[in-house]
């Protein structure tokens, strides 16, 4: 491994810190956090849901090695998508809820830390262990992911209700839940605009092998 930078140490040390703080809290009061209950397992296990992370992490992590990306492999292909899938639904919740001031600034912090833990902190961990140095895209892969992961939260949380019509499920009081009535076909056209910008974001990174 070579030498780091030192601004990367402190970099190292100071999110290290900031996820130690955040797990810290979450011990702390296990109660306070949806993200590890059944019920939202419940509301995010629905087979729409499931099926487009499915096609999303298959097409991600397919196209990988044909990129051009030497960050992009199957290994961060897959964990930062198994990630975005099951806490970027519930970043998006809290942050809204927390703006709200109907949640805690504790849950906040713990739900920004989830957030950079997903998109960029992993991800450079990752690939310090594997490479020996900091990738140099740590700065915009920050902004790349957090578009992908911010689109994916708003679509997992895409809703259809009776008395509103859609809506995103962290804006209804009894967020996270599934309703009996919830389907894709309700949602689908709204879901449209999210699953075309990853799509999109993807083939960005192919444009250099579709015209060499």
């Amino acid at each position: 491994m070579t030498k780091l930078d030192p601004f990367f140490v402190w970099y190292i040390l100071a999110y290290s810190l900031v996820c130690f703080i955040a797990v810290g809290i979450y011990v702390r009061e296990p109660k306070s956090f949806a993200l590890f209950t059944q019920p939202y397992r419940n509301f995010l296990f629905v087979p729409w849901k499931l099926v487009t992370f499915a096609l999303a992490i298959t097409g991600l992590t397919v196209m990988a090695p044909y990129t051009g990306d030497p960050t992009w492999d199957y290994f961060d292909s897959i964990f930062m998508s198994v990630l975005a899938f099951y806490g970027a639904p519930w970043v998006l919740g809290v942050m809204y809820l927390s703006a709200k001031k109907q949640l805690p600034v504790r849950l906040f912090f713990v739900a920004v830390c989830l957030w950079m833990f997903s998109v960029s902190w992993s991800y450079d961990i990752y690939l310090l262990l594997r490479d020996g140095h900091y990738p140099e895209t740590w700065l915009p892969n920050i902004f790349l992911s957090s578009v992908l992961y911010f689109s994916a939260g708003l679509m997992w949380n895409l809703d259809w209700r009776e008395n509103r019509g859609i809506t995103f499920s962290f804006m209804e009081s009894d967020w996270p839940t599934v309703l009996p009535h919830s389907s894709f076909s309700k949602v689908c056209w709204y879901a449209l605009p999210f699953i075309l910008l990853v799509a999109g974001a993807s083939a960005f990174f192919l444009l250099p092998l579709l015209f060499p």
